[in-house]
């Protein structure tokens, strides 16, 4: 039925109607794309305020929004080494600065080059090798891509794979593959002709090659696969002109790319595993929608437009021969087709493009098949719409968010209190002039960071002023008030916190009733990226509130664990502060790769809403009150599916059955929390405690 013209209209609209329904439209590709950027733009401005010479990238199908949550894309970070001045021309040679001069000459595979160092004093070559980051090749000092891995900290962490290191993220979360890159400002000599050219579907447009041609590149560590030199080469990246490009499609076109993912990965990947790549399907619709008239891209062609791409992938394959689409002359599949598997996958694009409907319908990723069936039977199809993948960006926006904030953090937990004062003080004026320079999605990134930055200072302002004269000053105050709404709950419960260290039980119990009331158990979601957990269904109202609104979300429907660093500690009621002192020496032996919250209290916003209610009303005497947080607490610890911190509660639970003279509910609390987290867990250093008061007592 496929093959017939007059199906291929119905059957377009019917599958352009099935991949809206799994959030491949215009709205959900756009949050996608800003939630990305969003990321992008507030770890950017991070390592400008610590002054890392380094320049966050996000490329790939996240910052596309060309993915589903069946494909699990990961998530490409290009980290960009600045502090070299990489030239093509020795006219744009810097004084006093790090040269490098691109080679791309016939001794250099297309999409690559040589990077030759030149002297600081003059734009004149090393006469010899400096030191063993350089290799000398037919008279020319050269410097080896494996330079990166000796000059950044990444090659003891993640897994090589490629130019990428991969790291492992929490369950629910895409891993993320790290290149390290140098920028060259100008554009590649090897793409220059590209700028000129125009296809038949007048794409891509002068303008947008007039931009592409200001992105300049990249040059990533990796060199040409089975080259003679390939420590020496250095592989060309045209990422920003490339997201240029991507950013220009529309939605059928989008839905295409989308779809040979899909088939790559249900097809092709299971059998044939470094074959090909989604880079190769996204080259190959780029040269489809240059080559074609734009008339053909629309929803009810959708399928027309699919079996083109498969086709030229085909060809691609059948003469072993995928052309960069900006430098042509880079074959994408040189060394990757096997004579093995050539003609097996050969065999599949044809079934695939003979059998459409029969290889559509047998789709399992996104139930894209049974879907189809169900539509074109005109049944009510029982899968969750595209509300449940706005719910899975705003989450993965949170956590990120969540993450930023956990590093930035971790670069200042060891300072004293004096010193992240200070340290803070100047981030803060440096952000405020980064912020006059931001527009669009930078600047709602600079007010994330500026929540952020103000809590964090407030409270280590705070913690002082509580050390020297009991009472919380109003400078902390000042601060402290704008970062109260990066979510709901976490910057809040810092400040109720600091009014019961400062024995203010007034304004702890109302700041304590307000963030009680706009927290929706119902909807909000916690947010933690402090450990690996796989997280449970997220609740039906989250979904809801996701899909209707943008970032602005997270403010009303995410709760982050409340953090305190060391230099906080006179903020942090004497229960929690054990957190601080969890490690023994023998869990030294057994140290976890993100040991930040080693020396940190940490706890879910909901489980420390409790406690602090439990000790601010136990403090007034109201016994119905403490009564009903002390249920609350046990009930959040015993129903809430999402917690990162459950350990922690337990442990705060414990030490208020003490309280209660519930002995044994409390070394009950004690031996579920170390059950839970056997190494880094103060519940032993309770336990013990507990015993020997009960043996004193005795």
């Amino acid at each position: 039925m496929f093959q017939a013209p007059e199906y291929i209209e119905p059957v377009s609209v019917i599958l352009s109607d099935v991949l809206s329904d799994i959030g491949v439209d215009k709205r959900i590709v756009l949050k996608r794309r800003r939630a990305t950027l969003l990321v992008e733009s507030m770890s950017r401005r991070l390592f400008q305020l610590e002054d890392h010479n380094r320049t966050i990238y996000l490329f790939g199908s996240q910052s596309e929004g060309t993915t589903t949550p069946d494909l699990k894309s990961d998530s490409d970070q290009l980290m960009c080494l600045n502090g070299v001045n990489v030239i093509q021309n020795v006219s744009e040679w810097k004084p006093g600065e790090e040269n490098y001069l691109m080679i791309q000459d016939d001794t250099v595979p297309p999409g690559y080059c040589l990077l030759q160092p030149l002297r600081n004093d003059t734009p004149l070559p090393y006469p010899t090798v400096p030191n063993e980051h350089f290799s000398e090749r037919k008279g020319k000092i050269l410097l080896k891509n494996t330079i990166m891995s000796a000059i950044t900290d990444i090659q003891d962490r993640g897994r090589k794979q490629g130019p990428a290191h991969t790291f492992q993220e929490p369950p629910g979360m895409s891993d993320v593959d790290v290149v390290l890159a140098f920028r060259c400002k100008s554009w590649p000599l090897q793409a220059k002709q590209w700028l000129d050219w125009q296809g038949v579907g007048q794409w891509p447009s002068a303008d947008m090659r007039k931009y592409c041609g200001s992105t300049g590149c990249f040059l990533v560590t990796v060199g040409s696969k089975g080259s003679e030199h390939e420590e020496l080469e250095w592989r060309i990246s045209t990422s920003l002109a490339e997201r240029c490009l991507m950013f220009s499609l529309n939605i059928t076109q989008i839905r295409c790319y989308i779809l040979m993912k899909i088939i790559l990965k249900t097809f092709i990947k299971p059998y044939f595993e470094d074959t090909i790549s989604s880079f190769m399907c996204k080259t190959v619709m780029f040269h489809c929608i240059a080559n074609t008239k734009s008339v053909i891209w629309r929803e009810n062609n959708i399928l027309g437009c699919l079996s083109l791409c498969l086709f030229v992938l085909h060809n691609c394959i059948l003469n072993e021969n995928c052309p960069h689409f900006i430098i042509p002359g880079n074959n994408l599949m040189k060394g990757k087709m096997t004579h093995t598997y050539k003609p097996y996958i050969l065999q599949k694009l044809c079934d695939i493009v003979t059998d459409r409907c029969i290889a559509l319908l047998g789709i399992e990723c996104e139930s894209l098949g049974l879907r189809l069936q169900y539509k074109m039977k005109n049944l009510i199809c029982p899968f969750k719409t595209s509300d449940t993948v706005s719910g899975h960006i705003l989450m993965i926006l949170a956590l990120n968010t969540n993450r930023i904030i956990r590093d930035f953090l971790n670069s200042i937990s060891n300072s004293s209190n004096e010193e992240a004062v200070q340290l803070l003080l100047k981030y803060n004026i440096k952000l405020v002039d980064i912020c006059n320079q931001c527009e669009g999605v930078d600047k709602t990134a600079y007010h994330i960071l500026a929540s952020m930055l103000g809590i964090s200072l407030g409270t280590a302002l705070a913690s002082r002023s509580i050390h020297l004269y009991n009472v919380v000053s109003e400078e902390a105050l000042t601060w402290i008030s704008r970062g109260l709404n990066t979510d709901v709950s976490s910057g809040k419960l810092k400040l109720a916190s600091i009014y019961y260290c400062a024995r203010d039980t007034r304004k702890t119990e109302t700041t304590l009733r307000n963030i009680e009331r706009g927290y929706d158990v119902n909807t909000v979601e916690p947010i933690c990226r402090c450990s690996f957990y796989v997280k449970k269904a997220q609740k039906h109202r989250f979904f809801e509130i996701s899909n209707d609104r943008k970032e602005e979300a997270m403010q009303h429907i995410t709760a982050f664990c409340v953090k305190f660093l060391p230099y906080e500690i006179k903020c942090v009621p004497h229960e929690l502060q054990y957190e601080m002192f969890r490690s023994t020496k023998d869990d030294l032996k057994f140290r976890p790769p993100d040991d930040y919250w080693i020396k940190w209290a940490v706890v879910d916003s909901l489980p420390y809403l409790y406690f602090l209610q439990y000790k601010t009303y136990k403090s007034l005497r109201r016994q119905d009150e403490k009564k009903r947080a002390l249920s609350n607490l046990l009930r959040t610890i015993d129903q809430e599916p999402n917690l990162g911190h459950r350990e922690t509660a337990l442990n705060l639970l414990g030490q208020c059955m003490e309280q209660e003279d519930r002995a044994t509910d409390a070394l009950c609390c004690y031996l579920i929390s170390l059950n839970l987290r056997k190494r880094y867990n103060v519940a032993r250093i309770h336990i013990c405690r507990l015993l020997s008061s009960l043996l004193t007592n005795k």
